[in-house]
């Protein structure tokens, strides 16, 4: 496996450390533009907060909610080459973070703990957000008001669950990049 490039990490105690990238297909980190919007978005809520990187390709948007004062993040990972670069980098810059090698499904058919922040971000070929959305929501995995990123295709916006409330959204190039608050006293659909 090799490496085709760096990401940068945008702000926080990490600030312009880089990221490296592997060389494997359907890889795409979020790119800078948007993470910088959407951590903007977050700053009033991100210290401290219990964070799962769904997902997680490079790590690049746990990563950031770790440089910016997030409290602990759980990266899952179903491409162990991609897991392994993860667990590289989290060790190169000296920062905590669990990595799972799994499919992100069956990793959320398994015991739940809740997070306050979820990035949802799956490989976009795969279609899998309303599915992993429903686990979320009804397999014990948000806080009663959790946060969650959502990035897709900037032309397809996926079914949620109802009581996922949209905070803010933005389109850059080919990407949909929305934040969505969950309101537990909505119905479910």
């Amino acid at each position: 496996m090799g490496v085709t490039g760096r990401i940068r990490i945008i702000g926080g105690s990490l600030r312009n450390s880089r990221l490296d990238v592997p060389d494997l297909p359907g890889l795409r980190p979020t790119p800078e533009r948007v993470r910088e919007t959407l951590f903007n978005w977050l700053a009033p809520v991100i210290a401290g907060v219990q964070a799962l990187d769904l997902c997680a390709g490079t790590g690049a948007l746990g990563i950031e909610a770790l440089s910016r004062g997030a409290g602990a993040v759980r990266f899952v990972e179903r491409d162990a080459r991609a897991a392994k670069a993860l667990r590289d980098n989290l060790a190169r810059l000296k920062v905590e973070g669990t990595v799972t090698a799994a499919d992100a499904a069956a990793f959320l058919d398994g015991a739940a703990t809740p997070f306050g922040l979820v990035f949802l971000d799956p490989p976009f070929a795969a279609g899998l957000w309303p599915v992993l959305a429903q686990r979320l929501e009804q397999g014990g995995w948000l806080t009663p008001q959790a946060w969650i990123y959502v990035e897709s295709p900037r032309d397809q916006v996926r079914a949620l669950p109802a009581n996922w409330s949209l905070h803010r959204e933005g389109k850059a190039g080919e990407v949909r990049h929305a934040l969505y608050r969950r309101c537990p006293e909505l119905p479910l659909s």
